[in-house]
């Protein structure tokens, strides 16, 4: 589970130094397939057992560092399930040497990101940060690994972090108890896996300091641990820092506890149903048990994987959601371990349909492929897919460092990814029948129906829970355990300064244009060999009709579901055959049709991005297919209290405005739109002289014009040319209101405060960008600080700016505990009125632009992300050359513009305040502070009327 933690370092600076191994090489091993080179990196193990691994990258300005340890939550102590969990937590907070959120300090304040997560086999710390903040990333995560503190305070406040994360994760969520809960519990009969990461309540409650420094001491040791660098860095300088802060960590002497029990073989289908609250509808879950990662069997189970459900022409959404319209969605995917794993298929069912059809069908759909080989297009298809997968997975240092920790500690082999590409090539039709049949067979099966609570009729839950034979092992206090205190300020060792930055080399964006007036932008990017391809234009959201909310959404959605001359069914054959993607939507103010795949198939993929886009017919039949999966889709966010507070509140504070309805509309909106809205809808969106092609990647401007001609040079301009209104100066604000929208049940509440914002083309864009990331950006931002930090009310809270082509919306908004949501809309609104109350501190300046900027930089290292930035300047009406601007500009306020735009763009006294959750628990309280709230039953709540009722 990714999680976002604390903060906190450690210092070992002056500890003495032990002879280590020279670097060495990796050893030779064959490339895995064309066009993915193996990841280069030298390693070398010290005198205390830790594994250091490095990769470098001198077209990066960033450098990733990663912390992986061998525990996991399989080694949760008996009565302490979620315990490994609960303490990756505590490493964001105090060490010896430096204070509790100082690693934030270290990372987000200048321009980087951290942190962590705890997977069943390991639990894995990662940063990335300018490359001359390296030295420092390198003292901080030596001092946690050797000097930890641990005291009530910060722990009793992190835990009950965890505790909202578990309201949030498990309990708020559509759907997650199933897959955070019962999932495992059926999965195991013996080995800890099957024990949810998470934890629950009441052993969180029972988890003591002492426990905590005990397992601390057990499994936080070098030579339990496996430190990968990969970015831009300077070997000698690596290996030196290296040596300084991590070879004096002693290696205890005692042996580190390891899981040994070995899960049996099920050989007896198991089937369970349960009733749960607020599911929007019904689903399916069917596990089986799947080998070791570093198995033999893992890449033909890999490829059989890809085949059943990776994109739209994989076999379950073809047959389950395409063409019998039997599931709103449909999934297979591999959990692979350092012991046994599962194989596991799922199904959410469309509206109407039976859960016993869904598993039916999913069940046929396995003994298909146990009965019958697969053909030779969908192998082919199946791993041009992982082999593009592999490549942009690799795009960045953090993403190569993440590889090679995986391998070494899962499968203990720094190159098993690469060996298991190799394999991957090598897989046949034969050999994914014999995995089939000897791992999906139905007697190992074990299935659980997840039904709405409406539906039980009288009839209980199966009662599911971890097996009392899981074997389950006490926690062993190590003896002589040291009890870490802070430094004092005279002894405390300070993190060194960083280094000289490393420029990072911005993009050159070239433009061009075609005779009919379509405009093509190129970035060259030759690192890789991939291309992101995306055809944007001038239509969006904002230009559906007051009854017909979600048209344009739906009208994008539709072009890649048949033209002319190709099905649905052959368009997504046809790209994905060739390893690529291609899908299709709306933004607010624009459409667009995004293509990524290897750079040696640009042409004929975007052969079929063009006939998406200049000939989509829009067939009757398709149009309810697709209305019907996008009103399920729109029942299950519905169910969601975070994401149903967000759109109560976009409606209340937007009124009847162009951004105020849902963008994928409502069950209401969607069964009105005809087919002639959507043959409308596209003529006026969509033509040559209001269209941009952007092509980011391994390509020249000269090759990527020549596709261009190929493709749409005979694309001619029907009517006038789209108008694309103009900012309005200012958006008509809506009455400020207080509204609650009661969820009986609901795991937690969401809580959004919002009121108007700017547009994009604003003077005071940059102003209220740096107001925001005050406010709501990041770990360390105010909102976190005092709803997550100070008082553990939320896993989260944050803000947004949302300031497109025409005024949007500024909104703060967390998740908590229902009881603690009035308490958390005091904390929201003083947060937003203290922004313009007194000037921000320098250093709290420096950092929110430090965020801005970073957050920046990294999205321009990927294609797919420079083809995001660009496209959003083309439908905002930004110069391009603001890629260059972005910096300077940031760097360019101050104090006093925040203050100012703080003042005029989040006071809260104009701003509404929504609560979804179970009203209940919280309404009285909430009343004494608004005593004219709303209250609004979740089932009559009308997104369609500005009213909402």
């Amino acid at each position: 589970m990714r999680l976002t933690r604390a903060a906190l370092l450690m210092g070992v600076a002056l500890l003495p130094l032990v002879a280590t191994a020279a670097p060495k090489k990796a050893a030779p091993r064959p490339a895995p397939a064309a066009g993915v080179k193996p990841i280069a990196y030298t390693s070398r193990t010290l005198a205390n057992g830790l594994r250091v691994y490095a990769i470098r990258d001198t077209k990066t300005a960033n450098v990733s560092v990663q912390v992986w340890y061998n525990v996991g939550s399989k080694d949760d102590p008996k009565g302490k399930s979620g315990f490994a969990h609960m303490f990756e937590h505590l490493m964001f907070k105090a060490t010896r040497n430096l204070k509790s959120e100082n690693f934030d300090r270290l990372t987000e304040d200048v321009g980087g990101e951290n942190n962590a997560s705890t997977n069943p086999d390991f639990t894995n710390y990662y940063e990335v940060v300018p490359a001359n903040h390296l030295q420092r990333l390198l003292f901080a995560e030596a001092d946690r690994m050797a000097s930890l503190v641990v005291e009530p305070v910060s722990y009793a406040s992190e835990r009950d972090v965890v505790k909202e994360e578990l309201r949030l994760r498990t309990l708020a969520t559509p759907y997650g108890k199933l897959y955070s809960i019962y999932y495992p519990q059926i999965s195991y009969k013996v080995h800890p896996y099957a024990r949810p990461g998470i934890g629950s309540l009441d052993n969180l409650e029972a988890a003591t300091i002492d426990d905590v420094r005990a397992f601390h001491a057990t499994y936080y040791r070098p030579d339990n641990a496996v430190l990968v660098i990969a970015g831009n860095f300077e070997p000698a300088d690596l290996d030196k820092w290296v040596d300084l802060y991590f070879a004096g960590i002693k290696r205890p002497d005692r042996p580190i506890p390891r899981v040994t029990v070995i899960e049996p073989a099920r050989t007896k289908a198991e089937s369970y149903t349960v009733y749960e609250p607020n599911t929007p509808l019904p689903a399916v879950l069917i596990s089986y048990q799947a080998p070791p990662d570093n198995d033999a069997d893992i890449p033909a189970l890999t490829v059989l994987d890809a085949i059943l459900s990776r994109g739209d022409s994989s076999r379950l959404y073809q047959d389950m959601v395409y063409r019998d319209q039997l599931a709103q969605s449909v999934n297979t995917f591999v959990e692979t371990k350092q012991a046994i794993g599962a194989f596991v298929a799922l199904a959410i069912m469309a509206e109407g349909k039976n859960v016993a059809d869904g598993e039916k069908a999913l069940r046929a759909e396995i003994a298909r492929v146990r009965d019958t080989l697969v053909t030779p297009a969908e192998l082919a298809r199946a791993k041009n897919q992982l082999l593009t997968a592999t490549i942009e997975s690799r795009e960045t240092a953090d993403g190569k460092a993440s590889t090679i920790a995986r391998s070494v500690i899962v499968d203990g082999d720094p190159a098993a990814a690469d060996k298991q590409l190799t394999a991957i090539a090598r897989v046949t039709p034969a050999d994914i029948q014999r995995v089939a049949r000897r791992y999906l067979t139905d007697d190992r099966s074990a299935a659980i129906r997840y039904m709405p609570a409406e539906m039980a009729n009288g009839a209980k839950s199966d009662v599911i829970g971890v097996a009392k034979t899981v074997e389950i092992a006490e926690l062993k206090t190590p003896g002589n355990v040291e009890v870490v205190t802070p430094a004092s300020d005279a002894k405390r060792i300070l993190p060194p300064e960083p280094a000289k930055p490393i420029v990072a080399a911005l993009p050159a964006p070239v433009t061009m244009k075609l005779a009919n007036g379509m405009t093509l932008i190129v970035v060259e990017k030759h690192d890789l060999p991939l291309i992101s391809a995306s055809m944007i234009a001038n239509g969006g959201g904002a230009a559906d009709p007051a009854d017909r909310a979600g048209l344009n959404n739906l009208t994008a959605d539709l072009m890649t579901k048949g033209t002319t001359t190709r099905s649905a069914t052959q368009i997504a054959t046809e790209v994905e055959k060739l390893g690529g993607s291609i899908q299709s939507g709306a933004g607010w103010d624009s459409a667009e049709v995004e293509l990524q795949v290897k750079s040696d198939q640009i042409a004929p993929a975007l052969a079929v991005l063009a006939d998406v886009t200049r000939n989509p017919v829009f067939a009757a039949d398709e149009l309810e297919r697709d209305r019907a999966q996008t009103i399920d889709g729109v029942q299950v966010q519905l169910k969601d209290p975070a994401r149903l507070a967000g759109l109560v509140a976009t409606r209340a504070v937007m009124g009847d405005g162009p951004y105020a309805h849902p963008l994928a509309g409502t069950p209401v909106s969607l069964k009105a739109i005809t087919r002639g809205d959507v043959q409308r809808a596209y003529a006026k969106t969509w033509q040559p002289d209001g269209a941009t092609l952007i092509m980011v990647g391994d390509i020249t401007p000269a090759a990527a014009r020549v596709l261009a001609e190929r493709n749409f040079g005979t694309w001619k301009n029907v009517g006038s040319r789209p108008v694309v209104p103009a900012p309005a100066a200012i958006v008509d604000a809506m009455p400020p209101r207080v509204i609650v929208v009661d969820m009986p049940a609901a795991g937690q509440a969401g809580v959004v405060v919002a009121r108007t914002g700017i547009a994009r083309s604003s003077p005071v864009f940059y102003a209220a960008s740096v107001a925001n990331a005050a406010l709501g950006v990041g770990y360390s931002a105010r909102l976190n600080q005092e709803i997550r930090i100070k008082r553990g009310l939320a896993y989260g809270a944050g803000s947004a700016l949302a300031a497109r082509r025409q005024p949007g919306y500024v909104a703060a908004n967390t998740q908590t505990k229902n009881p603690s949501a009035p308490e958390v809309v005091g904390l929201i609104v003083d947060a937003m009125r203290g922004m313009g109350s007194a000037p921000v501190s320098a250093s709290e300046l420096a950092s929110r632009k430090a965020v801005l900027i970073g957050d920046f930089g990294r999205e321009t290292e990927t294609t797919g992300g420079i083809a995001n930035i660009l496209g959003d300047y083309v439908i905002e009406n930004v110069p391009l050359d603001e890629l260059k601007a972005f910096t300077p500009k940031i760097d360019g306020i101050d104090a006093a513009a925040v203050q100012s735009i703080s003042q005029r763009l989040l006071d809260p006294t104009n701003a509404s305040i929504i609560v979804v959750g179970d009203a209940k628990l919280f309404i009285d309280e909430l009343r004494k502070k608004y005593p004219t709230v709303e209250v609004i039953a979740a089932d009559k709540l009308n997104l369609d009327n500005s009213t909402l009722k």
